[in-house]
């Protein structure tokens, strides 16, 4: 349930960050996972151990699904499950930014329930439980009222921008750019941004603590056709994500050609 599980994801992510923290400015080990799957360091597996052993010792019946640990479908029988990403912008990490993040959520029976997404390098802790409204730091926070997608401003990757994903012209707003896919969507939720979209498959993990921040921040975040996000899936991949303001949201949606 949200109000026992936020206070302890709260808590590990903290724990997570002094873990992750420790790494930055050393050199710390780093090699490509296979398959083009991107890099990983040695950061990432200390804070993936460190949340395994924190999290499913409070709560020894709820599934594990990581971006650092082996799947399996042991977590399909679970009624919740924790979902997981150590470091989202590992790349960003291992230059020296200070944009990645720690994704940290709940989801029971498909929904998520409870998310920490936490930025250490800069201090940001977004929470959110559900129907308890979403937070960062402490102070809650809002998603954009803007409802004009010309003159939205969206944190998307360049490739999105190709006419052939459009239904007609590719719609005039600013583009944007954050490593992290979990900051984001955080941002979408506190209305730096008015939406956020990835249009490639997106691993629960990057998405599930984001998902429920945006939703209680009072947006919108469903896959690129418009279809409700559902997590702890056999295949842990989504249809890509768009997340905005609940005003500006269907009209994104919309504009995109469908899959």
């Amino acid at each position: 349930m949200p109000a026992t599980d936020l206070p302890l994801l709260i808590d590990a992510a903290r724990m997570a960050g002094r873990v992750a923290t420790s790494f930055v400015g050393k050199t710390a080990q780093r090699w490509d996972k296979p398959g083009g799957a991107g890099p990983v360091t040695a950061a990432d597996l200390a804070v993936n151990d460190v949340l395994h052993s924190v999290l499913r010792t409070a709560r020894p019946d709820y599934g594990w699904l990581s971006e650092e640990t082996e799947d399996n479908t042991a977590r399909l029988d679970e009624e919740r499950v924790f979902i997981v990403d150590p470091i989202d912008g590992t790349r960003s990490f291992v230059e020296g930014s200070n944009t990645w993040a720690h994704a940290i959520a709940v989801a029971e029976r498909g929904v998520v329930t409870a998310a920490v997404i936490y930025l250490p390098m800069r201090g940001m802790l977004y929470d959110a439980g559900l129907g308890q409204g979403a937070r960062l730091n402490g102070v809650a926070i809002q998603s954009s009222v803007g409802r004009d997608l010309q003159k939205a401003t969206v944190l998307a990757a360049r490739p999105t921008l190709l006419p052939e994903l459009w239904r007609e012209a590719v719609p005039g707003f600013k583009r944007a750019y954050r490593p992290s896919l979990a900051y984001r969507m955080a941002l979408v939720a506190q209305a730096r941004f008015d939406a956020m979209l990835t249009l490639r498959a997106s691993w629960e993990w990057d998405i599930a603590a984001g998902a429920l921040i945006v939703a209680e921040s009072g947006g919108i975040c469903t896959d690129r056709n418009g279809r409700a996000l559902v997590f702890n899936n056999a295949d842990p991949r989504l249809n890509g994500v768009v997340a905005g303001g609940a005003m500006l949201h269907p009209a994104l949606v919309d504009a995109l050609s469908q899959t």
